[in-house]
């Protein structure tokens, strides 16, 4: 297969499901599509497309060739982006990632950042599965736990984050602030649906805590501080995001227990960009001066 226009006009043809919307996202005449098309078809010898009155309906053997070609877009997308992070100055986008509950945090460095290098485009992505930096993913990720072990990105020690136990005023006024570990039992918590969830803080709370008091239960920390705050049950909370709700009370304070190492993750290959750096060292920079001011 020698011919990628014509690989590229099928995918288009597929993706938009008609020859003019194809034209239109390549930027070429509908008539050059239907040559693509029939020439393709031609080398191939099987038929790609079902054609119809509302446009074009890929076959099997087109289904096939959309998985492959979707596949090649995307990695070619992604080498764009890795290929567009290695420039000496620092503007473009800026491809970063985390787990959503590191939030707080993020966008306030990241706004911060963006307004010390206003040629910079922040694409900011959260997610609990791994973004896969030698793919162009991210060009720098904040990972929790275990110290990342890819051969191919370079891993830095970043500061911790203080969790500790909270409770929303209107639940303590109703059932009461537990006065140690021994009456934690007695109350209901907010947490994760996941009982072998292996945070630090779940762990230690499910040795002392039986799972079924945990009342009110997500996959998504969103849904778990918005239920912290309306008051559903104790819950962990960063000191750093707590600090923003004057309603809620520390009724346990942070324990080294409870914390889980943090790490700054880059590939090798755009660790020593000046974008990449830039954005190291003043995300380094922002995280110490708020652990300063607690």
């Amino acid at each position: 297969m020698d011919n990628w226009d014509e690989i590229r006009t099928a995918f288009q043809v597929a993706r938009m499901g008609t020859v003019s919307g194809a034209a239109d996202v390549l930027g070429v005449h509908h008539a050059t599509v239907i040559r693509h098309i029939d020439a393709l078809e031609g080398r191939l010898g099987v038929k790609l497309f079902q054609r119809h009155a509302r446009g074009y309906t890929a076959t099997e053997a087109g289904q096939d060739l959309l998985r492959v070609a979707q596949t090649t877009d995307e990695q070619f997308q992604q080498l764009e982006g890795r290929i567009k992070g290695r420039g000496s100055d620092v503007s473009g986008e800026l491809l970063v990632t985390s787990l959503i509950a590191f939030s707080p945090l993020m966008v306030p460095a990241l706004t911060s950042f963006r307004a010390a290098y206003p040629d910079v485009v922040v694409r900011y992505l959260t997610g609990d599965r791994v973004f896969r930096l030698e793919y162009g993913e991210a060009h720098i990720a904040l990972r929790a736990g275990p110290a990342p072990q890819e051969l191919d990105n370079v891993a830095q020690s970043f500061a911790k984050q203080d969790v500790a136990l909270y409770g929303h005023k209107d639940y303590l006024a109703r059932r009461g602030t537990p006065k140690g570990e021994e009456d934690l039992a007695q109350h209901d918590f907010v947490g994760h649906d996941d009982p072998d969830n292996r945070a630090p803080h779940y762990r230690w709370l499910n040795a002392r805590v039986p799972f079924d008091r945990m009342v009110f239960r997500s996959v998504d920390s969103r849904v778990l501080e918005g239920a912290l705050l309306a008051g559903a049950g104790l819950g962990f909370m960063g000191t750093r995001e707590a600090a923003l709700h004057p309603d809620l009370v520390q009724v346990l304070p942070p324990s080294d227990d409870w914390t889980a190492p943090l790490w700054l993750v880059t590939h090798v290959d755009l660790h020593r960009t000046a974008k990449v750096q830039a954005f190291l060292s003043h995300l380094k920079a922002y995280a110490g001066e708020g652990t300063a001011k607690k």
